[in-house]
């Protein structure tokens, strides 16, 4: 399983993922989730997946190649006008792939679904963020849904939808998904550390920060002790239930 979150906020877009996989309880592994592509001051732009491992890295590697060809007939992310032309582009991909690895039946690409979250900013338009889903089709946020979720989604939801402001500054934004990230971890196995996590300032067209967050990491071990202590001491101070 996998969890992955994207924020907007006013100055910019945050990302974080998880980088667990599993192919039972007994087969974990660590794979990266996330992935990045620049242009100097003219573009950035973030992946993150989740679903089929087969799925995901192909659909990257099917990215990677199409950046790297001559021409036009495969269209690449770094040469598209918009970020709502990368998005149809990395839909129609990840469909592409879909469709190529599943045999014949009404249900039989099930196996083989992914889901993606697509963000960054193209020079003359603004930071966006998309959720594509398995179709190729997709949605982008909204000022109504600021943020969007994928893989093991509904542990680390509620606080997310509680804390979220998005005139939150970064900082505020990294120790809210530290939070979603350490809810979703206490309580589902397939989701673990490390995380990897980037924040992408608005008309900076690179990472302000990039880096991963591991088990050890001080403030991380701060952050889910101090949550878990704040849960305890506010339950206690809500009114008691008489029977």
């Amino acid at each position: 399983m996998t969890y992955c979150v994207g924020l907007r906020l006013d100055q910019g877009l945050v990302f974080m993922s998880d980088t667990r996989t599993n192919a039972g309880v007994d087969n974990f592994s660590k794979t990266r989730k996330m992935f990045t592509w620049s242009v100097p001051d003219e573009r950035h732009i973030t992946l993150m997946t989740a679903g089929n491992l087969a799925t995901t890295q192909s659909l990257v590697s099917l990215i990677d190649e199409r950046i790297k060809a001559v021409g036009d007939r495969d269209p690449s992310i770094l040469r598209a006008p918009s970020m709502f032309q990368v998005a149809r582009m990395v839909g129609a991909i990840l469909k592409e792939v879909i469709a190529g690895s599943s045999t014949t039946g009404q249900t039989s690409d099930a196996a083989f679904q992914a889901t993606v979250i697509l963000g960054g900013q193209i020079r003359g338009g603004k930071p966006t963020m998309f959720m594509i889903y398995p179709e190729g089709n997709f949605v982008e946020v909204t000022e109504e849904t600021p943020f969007f979720q994928i893989g093991e989604t509904k542990y680390g939801k509620p606080i997310l939808v509680r804390a979220y402001d998005a005139h939150m500054r970064f900082e505020d934004a990294v120790k809210l998904l530290l939070v979603s990230f350490d809810s979703t971890v206490r309580s589902n196995l397939s989701v673990g550390l490390p995380f990897d996590l980037l924040v992408y300032r608005n008309d900076s067209f690179q990472p302000l920060l990039e880096r991963r967050i591991e088990q050890s990491d001080a403030v991380y071990q701060s952050i889910s002790t101090g949550w878990g202590d704040a849960l305890r001491s506010a339950f206690e101070q809500l009114p008691t239930f008489d029977l």
